[in-house]
């Protein structure tokens, strides 16, 4: 007889398994694949007979059996250099892959900067290669959410194209988290606040600069067009965009970075100029990344909860492949729509130095 108690050799079978636990092989079946419709008793027996008798699923047969590939995407619309350089990518991917670790699905990590890889891409999507999509970085331009739709593929967004998006999404409160940026600003005694936003044909840039120009206009601060230059997400972009701005108003004594990652281009540009932080120019952030911790001083920067987005991710598309609800559910104090698919995370405000 073998250590785990079967008579002969061989590899264990699914109907062992069943025999074992005293279930069907059915029940065995929905134990493996993560199903939420068995109660917690018989979850119990079945893992235990799992474990007795040394039991491993068969990916290749399982897939096939429901027509499934175990594979799940995040494609990611941007640069190497963006992805291994920006902490917001891998914040998302940790939160990715602790949300997907109990479905026994595998990652598989895409990037489409070119009309090339996003044809190949396709290809591979049309092979039913993969059981879903998660999108990172989303642009208001981006034809892949619409091409997924036509081929009717799991999708979730991180982030949205437009005020009225359809795909289901998961995001942060990129308006509130703004204005509560600005407002700690003004309450601090600034006056003369500029802004480096992020790219245009991104829906969280224009929230990041509607939240500032509410903050503003509440504040009863005139709005100066020339207190905004538009950055692109990266350092370097920060370095351009605090050049224009000290060109335009030398006279600025706060600047509101719609990330941590400009906001640390945009210290270098002012520590150029001989500006002090604080004493000279207050600067705030947002994602409140390890950089904004790192910087000197410590940069003031707006939190989003970024990997529990991708946990939240990868939750809400498990959701749609396995039709059935999944994970521990969204943060208590996030917005969601009544069907679940369309979730917004608080952010919050870290006070610190530079500020």
């Amino acid at each position: 007889m073998t250590p785990g108690g079967r008579r002969g050799g061989g590899r264990p079978t699914l109907e062992e398994v069943a025999a074992r636990a005293g279930v069907g092989r059915g029940t065995v079946s929905r134990v493996i694949n993560g199903s939420p419709r068995v109660s917690e008793r018989t979850r119990a027996l079945v893992q235990q007979a799992v474990a007795d008798l040394g039991y491993v699923p068969n990916r290749a047969a399982r897939a096939l059996a429901g027509n499934r590939a175990d594979t799940v995407a995040l494609v990611v619309p941007e640069a190497e250099t963006r992805l291994f350089a920006e902490p917001y990518f891998s914040g998302i991917l940790r939160g990715v892959s602790a949300g997907l670790a109990d479905h026994d699905m595998q990652l598989l990590l895409t990037l489409t900067r070119t009309s090339k890889e996003r044809r190949r891409f396709a290809d591979y999507l049309a092979a039913h290669r993969v059981d879903g999509v998660l999108l990172v970085s989303v642009h208001g331009d981006d034809p892949l959410p619409d091409l997924l739709g036509r081929m009717a593929i799991p999708t979730v967004l991180n982030g949205r194209r437009a005020a009225g998006e359809t795909v289901p999404y998961v995001d942060s409160d990129n308006t509130g988290g703004a204005r509560s940026a600005l407002e700690h600003l003004i309450v601090r005694g600034r006056r003369r606040i500029a802004t480096i936003t992020g790219p245009p044909d991104m829906y969280a840039a224009h929230c990041r600069l509607d939240g500032y120009h509410q903050a503003v206009r509440a504040a009863g601060h005139p709005a100066d067009s020339a207190l905004v230059a538009h950055g692109d997400f990266t350092e370097e972009g920060g370095r351009r965009a605090m050049r224009e701005l000290l060109a335009r108003r030398p006279a600025l004594d706060a600047v509101f970075c719609a990330s941590d990652v400009m906001a640390a281009g945009a210290r270098q540009e002012l520590r150029t100029a001989g500006r002090r932080v604080p004493d000279d120019v207050a600067l705030v952030g947002f994602d409140d990344s390890a950089i904004a911790r790192h910087m000197d001083p410590p940069l003031t920067s707006v939190r989003q909860p970024i990997e529990e987005m991708g946990r939240a991710m990868a939750t809400l598309l498990m959701e749609q492949i396995t039709g059935g609800p999944g994970g521990s559910g969204p943060d208590p104090r996030s917005t969601a729509d009544p069907a679940g698919s369309h979730l917004v995370l608080p952010t919050e405000l870290v006070r610190r130095e530079s500020s």
